[in-house]
């Protein structure tokens, strides 16, 4: 049994290799695209919407919601990066109850690029929003003398984020495959449908913990504008 994508290689030159794991994740970005230009190509801003604009409209709305319930705003500034991240992980395990087909998500490689993503996101948000000095000043909070374990929760969570996904994603390939050869008249439908779920919830998981350490980092800013608002109109009127 066959544990991760990486050991199918379909292409080799020296030390440079195309594995399973590439090159599914280079089909799944390109449908990703194809899908998302089909869908987008008739957009109406009129009073009459298609029935897959107004879906679309409900799934952005909800994506957005959920943002904005984490911590962050304007969602539309985050949405991009967090949907994307949502909708690649999604899309690559729900493809899995497909028979053949094997979830980039099922390869630490592919995982531990998706947490780095988020690793790099965190600075660039935290910097943007904090400031260069203020940013930095969370390493040292609440002493100087807690730099160090900082730094290493900064690095555990992301390596944690790779592997969670990880391991979920390919457990789950290897109980399928050990119930199906167990019961193969019974299991597949069942396995199907507990794989389409747990993809869900799998992909869903990780753009919340994405969503909250970008918002670990760059929430002091909008806690500081939600404070000017509320003590501006106040100070207008001592004035």
């Amino acid at each position: 049994m066959e544990i991760t994508p990486d050991i199918f290689i379909y292409w080799q030159w020296h030390d440079f290799k195309i594995n399973a794991t590439i090159a599914i994740t280079w089909l799944n970005m390109l449908l990703l695209v194809l899908g998302a230009w089909s869908v987008t190509r008739k957009l109406s801003d009129g009073g009459s919407l298609s029935r897959w604009q107004n879906l679309l409209e409900v799934l952005v709305s909800g994506m957005e919601e959920q943002i904005h319930d984490m911590g962050l705003a304007p969602p539309r500034e985050f949405l991009p990066f967090l949907g994307s991240l949502f909708l690649f992980v999604l899309f690559s395990n729900i493809l899995s109850v497909i028979p053949g087909y094997v979830a980039p998500t099922g390869s630490l490689s592919t995982t531990t690029a998706l947490a780095v993503c988020v690793f790099l996101s965190v600075p660039l948000w935290g910097i943007q929003r904090r400031g260069l000095s203020g940013y930095l000043r969370m390493y040292i909070k609440p002493s100087v003398f807690m730099l160090p374990f900082n730094v290493m929760g900064e690095v555990s969570r992301t390596l944690a984020l790779a592997v969670r996904l990880f391991g979920n994603v390919m457990s789950g390939s290897m109980i399928a495959g050990i119930l199906l050869s167990i019961a193969p008249l019974f299991f597949p439908v069942l396995m199907q449908l507990l794989g389409l779920i747990t993809g869900v919830i799998q992909a869903y998981i990780f753009a919340v913990l994405a969503a909250v350490y970008i918002a670990a980092a760059a929430q002091m800013e909008q806690q500081r504008e939600a404070k000017a608002e509320v003590q501006g109109p106040s100070s207008n009127t001592q004035g």
